[in-house]
């Protein structure tokens, strides 16, 4: 008899200990998983990044790195990447690889009657190649001004924080240090769609990449006014 109630509560005991270890386990884990849920949350490359970095910087949101050929753009709608479909197929641009880090700078809009195309501003980053979805800072140095069968499709230029050319301040400095590297840049984008769609209407300065930029951030905020 005795031995069956010290048996008993042996048994209780177990399974008191087992209960408490379980629900220690739980309130252990739970802040983990709760952590957990909240980083599973992606960063909006549109909205969540800002224009300009502390330093005045540029931050340069890259869709597409130096010298590859996967046409990926930002989904405005989520924010995320996306591969570009033509025809229901992964595009892939048919041409040598892009001549610098492609992408946008986030929280801009230009507008056609301001002599954008309704999105978000592009620019070319010359430097190494970046990873897709990189924010990269940068500063700009000029404008490539471009028709896209009619359309303004201007190009912002600007040099990588990681690369040699940072020290540049503007194209006649890149054009003297750098020989060949507009005529590259001018030549890349008035052939990759191939003959007589992109049309070459010369280059900006540095002033005049900064008005665009501006003009672009402030038309980003009122628009953002107007949605809310």
């Amino acid at each position: 008899m005795h031995k069956l109630i010290a048996f008993l509560l042996c048994l209780s005991l177990s399974l008191l200990l087992l209960n408490c270890d379980n629900t220690s386990t739980a309130q252990k884990t739970d802040p983990v998983e709760s952590a957990t849920e909240k980083q599973s949350t992606p960063l909006n490359l549109l909205t969540d990044i800002t224009p300009l970095a502390a330093d005045g910087a540029i931050n340069a949101v890259i869709e597409i790195p130096t010298g590859t050929l996967d046409k990926w753009e930002l989904d405005k709608t989520t924010g995320q990447m996306k591969w570009e479909l033509v025809d229901n197929k992964p595009r892939v641009v048919n041409y040598i690889g892009y001549p610098g880090n492609y992408g946008m700078i986030p929280r801009t809009l230009l507008s056609k009657e301001k002599g954008g195309d309704g999105d978000p501003l592009d620019i070319l980053v010359l430097g190494p190649p970046a990873e897709r979805g990189e924010v990269l800072k940068c500063k700009l140095i000029g404008v490539l001004y471009l028709q896209d069968r009619g359309e303004q499709d201007d190009k912002l230029i600007a040099v990588s924080s990681d690369s040699p050319m940072y020290p540049i301040n503007s194209l006649e400095e890149l054009n003297v240090s750098y020989r060949g590297v507009t005529d590259m840049v001018q030549l890349w984008f008035t052939n990759y769609k191939g003959p007589g769609k992109m049309e070459s209407k010369g280059f900006g300065d540095k002033e005049v990449a900064h008005e665009i930029l501006n003009a672009a951030i402030t038309e980003y905020e009122l628009s953002s006014k107007d949605n809310k």
